[in-house]
């Protein structure tokens, strides 16, 4: 049975899930998930929200999906364990280092990879099976045929967003939040810039980064038969009765393998939407996706919150079934047995019962007794009684035996199970760091790779793997002047596009390309049946030391730490692989599928970036991706050819320079300014997050 898994962002909506027909909630406890903004649960709180769940047959999933650094990691494992200890049912995690934290110290269990592990193809999925991961959520730009391909294939279970909000960016990609404001979309405090207003040369009143959210009630047969495990509905940040409306209409609709019926989507639709719903990326076509959010709820969202809110508040609709056998015999204490479909079992005494006389008690009398469990998360569903005649007991004594049964039956479903628990490995030895590291150019397009640039001599130069394809002549001078090339990967590569992508390594492999820059678990199998050697990029989210030595496992040459991190913090990192830093460029905020070019111009117009400004007059660079997609850049180039000697106290074996929108003469103006050679740099510029964090 696919399992109907609801958001609970406080204790309430835990209750109104609950009621409300989820087989799962998911919830934060503490400050490592995406939510940090919600109202994550106490310890205590959460004790008695799983208690609540587990005795009715829900599972409880907690989210630790937010990178960690060194220092948080202990803290984030110990929280783990708190979860564990009281019965949560599994993990959904983002961060690598932290995985491999947890399956050294709860082996035992159950992790799911979170949509911040931005996984959208089948190698994604089987890299995190690789890992010790059991589920994998999946990315919400995936359309239903690409769904079906990679749950039929995967070898761990699939989950799939169903309902709620969409983000422009690719989940775990997104860094404009804490380039802009330090508010980190991979620490849990987004700040929604996407649901802003822009320009694309038009009013400030547009919103070219806000989508509808997503609506798949009308999908879920299709995707309980493609073999998804789970569907999961957005909303921690949502009003509790948000989730009991949406989980409701959800769950009738999924057990009942059927359509739903209008009223249910007017249901919907007045609980929250952004002028309607769209399932754009689940039937690949994306034009009409885009939408905000109106007024506040009105009276018709309100008076359906309230009827939401007493229903699920006013007595069990979730219900458990019980079976009974009592038995009672002259000279022995009355004795009563209770147990569950799933193995649990009560059993309980009471008085010895004395000659009746009047009438005696029957199996009718005692049955009927057992059978009022109203007010209870239970419902009887076989009761049987074997009663010697002319015996008499109180009516109290039999209802406080079945108060018992009831209480033993739900101590013993409460129950967390047994689980092991090892103290947290240290981290790993610390490698000695390079003194002046070597110099990284990066293009975005072979314009920029002038003769000039070249005799520039970069230590390493990266470039587009799908840029030169047929072409090779504008790197291979690179080559002969003592430059080592690193093909780079796209940021989003799917199942149906990697032949394409493979056969492009493959011709770079026959001019001499050896090593790839991958930014995505998934890309980890094409980079190796090209036959090169892989260099993580910036995507991989290399937050914490344990990370690094995921990737070295991994056989990862080389991997990019985070421009989230601060300097200290990448100086202090145990660097058991050669570790770079992006010192220079525009750095990328959003890798989307959608087309913010085509939405402003009206048509597919590639050829030029465009411009998007916000209100305060920052103006942000839109650039074409791979497969019809775009990366939005920031708005201030970072810059550091000042701080040299910052770079060089974090132990980093490469600086690379990020040429994106830069001429070819700006390119080589910039390199020169790295390497001592020109006082150029940029008249807007920024140090990016390196010395002053995130939140």
């Amino acid at each position: 049975m696919t399992e109907l898994l609801s958001p609970a962002g406080s204790p309430e909506a835990v209750i109104g899930a609950v009621q409300n027909g989820a087989d799962a909630v998911y919830l934060g406890l503490g400050n490592f998930n995406a939510r940090r903004g919600a109202k994550n649960f106490t310890e205590e709180e959460f004790e008695k929200a799983v208690r609540y769940c587990r005795i009715r047959g829900c599972k409880v999933y907690v989210t630790l999906n937010t990178l960690v650094d060194d220092r948080e990691t202990e803290a984030a494992v110990n929280q783990a364990r708190l979860a564990s200890s009281l019965g949560a049912d599994g993990l959904i995690v983002q961060d690598l280092g932290l995985v491999r934290a947890l399956r050294a110290a709860l082996p035992d269990m159950p992790l799911h990879a979170s949509t911040q592990m931005s996984i959208h193809n089948l190698a994604g999925v089987e890299a995190a099976a690789e890992l010790g991961l059991t589920r994998a959520v999946l990315a919400r730009e995936l359309s239903i045929d690409q769904i079906r391909y990679i749950t039929a294939n995967a070898s761990i279970e699939t989950e799939v967003f169903v309902h709620g909000a969409l983000c422009f960016c690719h989940s775990g990609q997104c860094y404009m939040s804490a380039l802009i404001g330090r508010r980190s979309g991979n620490r849990g405090m987004c700040a929604q810039p996407c649901r802003m207003a822009y320009s694309l040369g038009g009013r400030m009143d547009d919103y070219p980064l806000s989508l509808k959210d997503s609506c798949l009630v009308d999908k879920l047969t299709e995707l309980e038969d493609a073999g998804v495990a789970c569907l999961k509905i957005e909303g921690r940040m949502k009003r509790p009765e948000y989730t009991a409306l949406v989980t409701g209409v959800y769950a009738k609709v999924l057990h009942d393998r059927r359509a739903p019926t209008q009223d249910e989507l007017q249901t919907l639709e007045t609980a929250f939407s952004r002028g309607g719903f769209t399932q754009g990326y689940y039937n690949g076509d994306k034009k009409d996706m885009f939408g905000v959010r109106g007024e506040e709820p009105d009276r018709d969202s309100e008076k359906l919150f309230t009827s939401a809110r007493r229903d699920y508040s006013e007595g069990e609709l979730r219900r458990v079934p019980l079976h009974f056998y009592t038995l009672c015999e002259k000279g022995s204490p009355i004795r009563a047995i209770a147990f569950d479909d799933e193995g649990h079992k009560a059993s309980a005494s009471g008085t010895t019962p004395e000659d009746a006389k009047r009438q005696g008690l029957t199996e009718t009398f005692i049955t009927d007794q057992m059978f009022k469990t109203g007010g209870t998360p239970y419902y009887c569903v076989e009761n049987r009684a074997k009663v010697d005649p002319f015996l008499f007991l109180p009516t109290a004594e039999i209802n406080d035996l079945r108060r018992r049964l009831i209480t033993q039956i739900s101590a013993e479903r409460a129950k967390p199970p047994l689980r092991r628990s090892f103290p947290l490995p240290p981290l790993p030895e610390k490698r000695p760091g390079a003194s002046s590291p070597l110099t990284i150019f990066q293009v975005r397009s072979p314009d920029q790779l002038s003769d000039e640039l070249c005799e520039l001599r970069p230590d390493y130069l990266y470039f587009p793997a799908m840029g030169l394809v047929g072409n090779f002549s504008p790197v291979r001078k690179f080559a002969e002047n003592g430059t080592k090339l690193v093909a780079v990967l796209p940021r989003i590569i799917t199942d149906e596009q990697s032949q394409d992508v493979l056969a492009a390594l493959e011709f770079l492999a026959e001019q001499g390309v050896n090593e790839a820059l991958i930014g995505n678990l998934g890309h980890i199998g094409l980079a190796r049946r090209a036959g090169m050697a892989l260099r993580g990029d910036f995507g991989l989210n290399v937050f914490n030391s344990r990370t690094l030595d995921v990737l070295r496992d991994g056989e990862f040459l080389s991997a990019t730490a985070s421009f989230e991190l601060r300097m200290v913090q990448i100086r202090d990192l145990r660097k058991t692989i050669d570790l770079e830093m992006i010192v220079y460029g525009r750095l990328p905020l959003m890798v989307s599928d959608q087309c913010v070019i085509r939405q402003s111009a009206g048509r597919c117009a590639c050829s030029a970036p465009v411009q998007m400004s916000d209100r305060t007059g920052n103006v942000f660079h839109v650039a074409k991706e791979f497969g019809c997609r775009n990366v939005i850049y920031n708005a201030h180039k970072l810059y550091l050819a000042d701080r040299k000697s910052d770079v060089e106290s974090c132990g980093v074996w490469g600086a690379r320079l990020m040429f994106t929108t830069e001429s070819a003469r700006e390119c080589v103006e910039v390199a020169k300014n790295w390497l001592g050679q020109s006082d150029y740099r940029p008249n807007v510029l920024t140090r990016g997050l390196y010395y002053r964090g995130v939140d």
